[in-house]
């Protein structure tokens, strides 16, 4: 099976795909001779996938401008020229399957095989469906999608297919020797732990939150491990370099391996991304959420309303957080047992363990059905 894989700009359309891949790997139903991914030159994309020697491509292309409207002839004059760009790549290639993810890169990859007849699919990660993936759904063979509130956003329900998001079955599959916290950080393993982060380079709501309620936080019967992120560690350690914290407390820049610390975790405070939330969710992390709200449509907040709703998180909006509304949550989890077993029990009924075979069987269903 030869493929190609579009999706840009963040960690929620890329690590999917990179999930897939993984697996499909895994399955010898692909080498990488076979597989192609699409995106552009300035997106995340363009570090991770190389990175990872996945053979790459880029197509110029920019988002709509809701707020100047003539930047927008630009756009559709780009999104004209991506798609003749697309077609040779497709020429190329030749791929058996078409897959998008999200972005406006997979918007015209996927676009142009859809008119090519080429069997497509996208799938959709976040609760509430991208501008890209809303007009493909009209193109495509199949949709895949990981919340039921963005099935109920798409009006072709015969394509589509829940399958969840294929980095759960990746976190479940990686087999990481656990972080040993006692000789990492010197915390006691028999404690009850929450892991504080909010991405790789750090979210300052949830820092300015964490600073102003270590107080109370040094005189809990629980322990935290706060990473930083490494955009805020340097100043963070500065601005309490005068404060002797107390040994409950380590503060990090940054967790290498979090699916091996996961597991570890009697509870996690984060932002509410797609790839984070599937990673909790396969692992049945109890979680306090605290959405981004610098995001498109606000899309954070409703996976954590998601959440939420089936009883695997609390959530916390950013104009609510304060130190009581922060560490009583907190303490709602780590204090009590019985009702972190029952989040946690929660969180992994929301998980598909096997989400990347399912949107495989997928691609496998597509592609026979073309022969």
């Amino acid at each position: 099976m030869r493929i190609i894989f579009s999706g840009g700009g963040t960690g929620g359309h890329i690590y999917p795909i990179m999930a897939l891949i993984e697996r499909l790997k895994e399955r010898k139903l692909v080498t990488n001779e076979d597989i192609l991914f699409v995106g552009t030159e300035k997106g995340l994309e363009s570090k991770i996938v190389p990175a990872a020697g996945v053979p790459f491509k880029t197509l110029k292309i920019q988002g709509f401008d809701r707020h100047h409207l003539l930047k927008n002839f630009e756009t559709i004059k780009m999104f004209l020229e991506a798609n003749k760009e697309a077609k040779k790549i497709i020429k190329s290639f030749k791929p058996d399957i078409v897959l998008g993810t999200g972005g406006y890169v997979s918007g015209a990859i996927v676009y142009t095989a859809a008119k090519m007849h080429i069997p497509t699919m996208i799938h959709e990660s976040n609760s509430v469906v991208g501008l890209a993936n809303k007009f493909l759904a009209h193109y495509v063979d199949k949709i895949c999608y990981t919340f039921d509130d963005a099935a109920s956003q798409f009006s072709e329900k015969k394509k589509l297919v829940k399958t969840g998001n294929p980095r759960s079955q990746q976190v479940l599959g990686l087999n990481n020797k656990k972080i040993d916290i006692a000789k990492k950080w010197d915390l006691n393993p028999n404690l009850p732990t929450v892991l504080i982060f909010g991405g790789s380079r750090g979210a300052y709501a949830i820092n300015q939150i964490v600073q102003k309620s270590l107080p109370d936080l040094e005189k809990k019967p629980y322990q935290i491990i706060w990473a930083t992120g490494q955009l805020y560690y340097g100043n963070i350690k500065k601005e309490l370099a005068s404060h002797q914290l107390n040994k409950n407390i380590k503060i990090v820049p940054y967790i290498d391996n979090m699916p091996a610390l996961l597991p570890e975790m009697t509870c996690v405070v984060a932002r509410s991304g797609a790839t984070s939330l599937a990673e909790f969710t396969a692992l049945g992390v109890p979680v306090i959420l605290i959405p981004s709200p610098n995001v498109t449509h606000n899309h954070q907040m409703k996976n954590a309303l998601d959440l939420e709703k089936a009883g695997a998180a609390l959530v916390i909006g950013e104009n609510d957080l304060n130190p009581n509304s922060f560490v009583s949550s907190i303490d709602h989890i780590l204090l009590d047992q019985k009702y972190a077993k029952k989040m946690s029990k929660a969180s992994k009924q929301l998980g598909v363990p096997d989400a990347s075979d399912q949107v495989i069987k997928v691609m496998e269903q597509l592609t026979e059905n073309k022969k």
